[in-house]
């Protein structure tokens, strides 16, 4: 790999609220979870289990669930041909104790580590992706028969672009580094 292609590569990842019709193809999604299971996690605990909505009415079902009410702020994924749902499980004993011990819940960063291989392993199989956080996580769990005691803690909008979205601004390193201290 060129020095500077990871860099570059990341720098043109783009969240994508506008998706053609296209489906996607069942072999790219797969790429996609494959790569999200490989992430690393505190004590190797792999704190999520991942969920593809492909089949139409049970995508329209979630969609409806999801992004209803207060939550039509993101209704913009109603429009994606996948919604990939994560949802969190018991994390190994190590990692919630250590979790407690720090007050940081491992298992958000490990989701957060896993979501990010997902969306990059997308980009480069030419899919546009959003994070959504903003959805009724209830009726989602709902639509998609989540056990209780399980919680949707994030799901991904996935499918071809139907545009390509601008560069949104970024801090400079000067506003978000510093060396040695703070």
């Amino acid at each position: 790999m060129e020095p500077n292609a990871l860099l570059d590569f990341i720098a043109q990842r783009r969240s994508v609220r506008k998706y053609d019709t296209r489906p996607v193809e069942d072999e790219k999604l797969m790429r996609c979870i494959e790569a999200a299971r490989l992430a690393p996690s505190a004590c190797n605990s792999q704190p999520w289990r991942y969920v593809a909505v492909t089949d139409p009415a049970r995508l329209a079902a979630l969609k409806e669930a999801a992004f209803s009410g207060l939550y039509s702020a993101t209704a913009f994924a109603k429009g994606a041909p996948v919604l990939v749902a994560i949802v969190s499980e018991k994390p190994g004993l190590s990692a919630w104790v250590g979790g407690k011990f720090r007050s940081l819940p491992f298992y958000l960063v490990d989701i957060g580590i896993s979501a990010q291989n997902f969306v990059l392993a997308a980009q480069s199989l030419g899919l546009g992706t959003c994070y959504i956080g903003w959805f009724d996580d209830q009726k989602a769990a709902r639509a998609l028969k989540v056990p209780s005691g399980r919680k949707v803690e994030l799901l991904i909008s996935v499918g071809y672009p139907a545009e390509e979205p601008a560069a949104r601004p970024r801090k400079s390193l000067r506003e978000m580094f510093s060396r040695d201290s703070y």
